[in-house]
């Protein structure tokens, strides 16, 4: 079977970061044909490291999606931009995986889906965090229904003092919104798919731009100062959400928010049966799962941890990214769906753009 052929649109932080280390370790199933970017000569750099002989750079993604050899295209852009590169992309007929969020609101998603839906090729967005052998875990112990009706949920995308300063992440009009969007979109998903619930009915939603653009609150910023003349995003958000069958979830994000834990793609679970949370971010060395349960007329807690797994140093086979990258290829080549599902990231999408409308018109938004 020939290696499929994949176009990288967007050769920014993410795709260096995440995309290009990840895909060199699947030699064996595909290989980088194509590279696109705004600014071109990162697009060159980048096909100059990760490209195999022959592979082409271009400025403008349409040019890319024209070449009829490429299978897959992987979009590694800015938010607002996901959404019409990705109806390009399967316009052209390509598989596409999007990094996350899916868009930057829900009507951009929709299109996405409705692109997808006619195209008949592979879809999928970039939540690495469900490939974490955590979260893999947490998840199985879901499946199995040991922890019972899930009820309530809490989704925790918290950072105390880190606000990113680099790339397009201030501005609204590329990326659509701050930490909720950003770091936020990773903790719904995880707790959406614990809870396998897709079902949101309203949403009460709370943005803050308290400390973005006040002078002094950048003091102790992991990333270094950041611009508060043009920090145009909210630096803190929370929701309130609903689902359909009366299950309720607590969303909250933040870049900077004066408060001593540092939890970020996280979440904890309250079932009928048992209780469970992953614990991650910066507060913690290593990531933890701990499950609460009531045992012999004792409440119990118990923490799981992989036996000396070096499994996350970077580089690593089992390293989240490398194994979302392994699955989407065997995915595509294989015919069979993806671990992240179109349907699924459009509600994320849905819930994040509903907390924005219902902080914009202070009251709840329905759904559906």
């Amino acid at each position: 079977m020939s290696k499929l052929k994949i176009g990288i649109i967007g050769c920014g932080g993410i795709a260096n970061q995440k995309h290009f280390p990840a895909l060199t370790l699947q030699k064996d199933k595909a290989e980088m044909v194509a590279f696109c970017d705004s600014k071109v000569e990162r697009a060159k750099e980048a096909c100059e490291k990760y490209g195999v002989e022959g592979a082409k750079y271009y400025e403008d993604y349409n040019e890319l999606l024209a070449d009829s050899s490429i299978d897959i295209v992987h979009v590694c852009t800015p938010n607002v931009s996901h959404s019409p590169i990705t109806v390009a992309a399967f316009e052209a007929g390509k598989n596409v995986l999007c990094e996350k969020p899916m868009a930057h609101n829900t009507e951009a998603a929709q299109k996405m889906m409705d692109a997808w839906k006619k195209s008949g090729k592979k879809f999928t967005i970039g939540y690495q965090n469900r490939f974490r052998e955590e979260v893999r875990s947490l998840h199985e112990t879901c499946e199995k229904g040991d922890l019972g009706e899930i009820y309530f949920a809490k989704a925790h995308a918290l950072r105390r003092k880190a606000v990113p300063t680099w790339g397009v992440f201030p501005d609204k009009s590329q990326q659509g919104g701050g930490p909720l969007i950003d770091i936020g979109t990773h903790a719904l998903d995880i707790t959406l798919w614990m809870m396998d619930n897709y079902e949101p009915e309203s949403v009460n939603g709370s943005v803050f731009h308290k400390l973005g653009s006040l002078p002094g609150a950048d003091e102790g910023n992991m990333f270094g100062p950041w611009d508060t003349e043009n920090f145009e995003v909210e630096d803190s958000a929370f929701g309130f959400i609903k689902m359909k069958d009366g299950a309720t979830i607590f969303l909250e994000s933040s870049w900077a928010l004066n408060v001593l834990e540092s939890k970020e793609a996280a979440t904890t679970l309250c079932g009928t049966k048992a209780g469970a949370q992953i614990n991650a971010g910066m507060s913690y060395q290593t990531n933890e799962l701990i499950l609460n349960r009531s045992r012999n007329g004792m409440l119990t807690q118990e923490e799981l941890s992989s036996a000396g797994n070096i499994a996350y140093f970077e580089g690593g086979s089992n390293a989240p990214e490398v194994l979302e990258a392994k699955q989407w290829l065997e995915a595509v080549a294989n015919d069979t769906d993806p671990l992240v599902k179109p349907e699924q990231a459009f509600v994320v999408t849905q819930i994040l753009d509903s907390i924005y409308q219902s902080a914009e018109l202070g009251k709840e938004v329905k759904i559906g």
